[in-house]
């Protein structure tokens, strides 16, 4: 990410200058780095320089926050997004529910879940076992075993660590005839 944002201050110093695609690359730099604050800084010069972030950097950012463990940063973003009249794709809400998965926050992550349902934004398999692991980390064992049971109705069917995360869920709610039930179709794969 330092070379990238280093680039980037060249860039603004000399004849070139930078668009929403460089910005979004640099801001995209950061948030390999986990370097969450230096995301936030980069949209905050884009505005500065009369541009307008994409959906592109803000799912960069949100996903900087979330590897920086900064759930509640993450969905200020996605506010942010919304309120800028950018509609959020399956990568903006996995991000914000990976966020809220870090952050223990499994109402939240369900409430991202629900949206996407009700939108064009169907889930897939990876949000819909980062909202199964926010509900493990949660204890919500019903909650994980549900959402398992969502899947295999749907086109996001459920794979190993989809189960591995209900069967965890189960464990931690003590609910050991669940898991080992679980275990068993496991085992079909």
């Amino acid at each position: 990410w330092q070379p990238a944002l280093g680039l980037l201050a060249v860039m603004r110093e000399a004849v070139f200058v930078p668009n929403v695609i460089t910005y979004s690359a640099a801001i995209s730099a950061c948030e390999k780095g986990g370097q969450w604050r230096k995301a936030f800084g980069i949209l905050a010069v884009m505005r500065e320089a009369g541009l307008v972030p994409n959906v592109i950097a803000y799912n960069a950012a949100v996903s900087a926050c979330e590897k920086g463990e900064q759930w509640q940063q993450a969905l200020g973003l996605l506010a942010v997004m919304r309120e800028a009249e950018l509609v959020p794709n399956v990568i903006s809400y996995g991000v914000a529910i990976s966020a809220c998965e870090k952050g223990h926050q499994w109402q939240q992550a369900l409430g991202f879940l629900g949206v996407m349902q009700q939108t064009d934004s169907m889930p897939d398999v990876i949000t819909y076992n980062a909202a199964i692991s926010a509900c493990e980390k949660g204890e919500q064992w019903q909650q994980a075993l549900g959402l398992l049971e969502v899947m295999q109705q749907t086109a996001a069917l459920p794979d190993l660590f989809s189960f591995a995360a209900v069967i965890s869920a189960c464990e931690k709610g003590q609910q050991w005839k669940q898991a080992l039930g679980l275990l068993a179709v496991i085992q079909q794969f």
